[in-house]
């Protein structure tokens, strides 16, 4: 069945089938990686919400979760370069092996802000997850531990990525037509 927001979507990058392989594959690494390891999931927030659901219900072995929110986006399509910090961790990191769940890693600006950050406050060992991968748009120096999908240098929503905060209900990941986000953007 169609929806209206499907009617936006230019391309489907990433079916429901393919983001669950990924997830799957990423929890079987992790699972592996962090057994016998007091493990604590940090989600940023709002887009990687819906990839670490999926992403700890699939982790078989005890873990913690944490939110953070960060913008570096507002109400544009590039990143503004400047982190913010909307809302902090409420778990001291000391002791914990911290693995950042982000949805998208692009220019690797906020996640370079955010490893500095959080190594700063002294964690057992600290790794990132990444269910996307945009290397075309890299800026900053950041390699994450683990990858779900490469994908285009193209606009892309659903599977809690977002435009204007619409589209992350999205079950796949879509390139956003261009003409949608033009005149959202106007």
């Amino acid at each position: 069945m169609t929806t209206s927001i499907d009617n936006d979507i230019g391309e489907v990058i990433f079916t429901t089938d393919e983001i669950s392989a990924a997830v799957k594959r990423l929890a079987a690494q992790i699972n592996r990686d962090y057994k016998d390891k007091n493990l604590l999931l940090v989600s940023v927030l709002k887009g990687a919400v819906v990839f670490l659901s999926d992403l700890m219900r699939e982790i078989n072995i005890s873990c913690s979760i944490d939110f953070m929110a960060v913008s570096s986006y507002g109400k544009h399509q590039e990143s503004s370069g400047i982190v913010k910090i909307t809302k902090d961790l409420d778990i001291n990191l000391t002791g914990y092996d911290v693995l950042l769940v982000e949805d998208i890693l692009d220019s690797g600006n906020t996640l370079q802000y955010l490893t500095v950050l959080l190594e700063s406050r002294k964690p057992a060992s600290l790794k990132v997850c990444t269910l996307l991968d945009k290397p075309e748009r890299r800026e900053a120096l950041v390699v994450p531990d683990y990858i779900g999908l490469k994908v285009p240098n193209s606009f892309i929503v659903g599977y809690g990525l977002d435009y204007y905060e619409k589209y992350r209900n999205l079950p796949y990941i879509g390139v956003l037509k261009r003409e949608v986000y033009e005149k959202l953007s106007e």
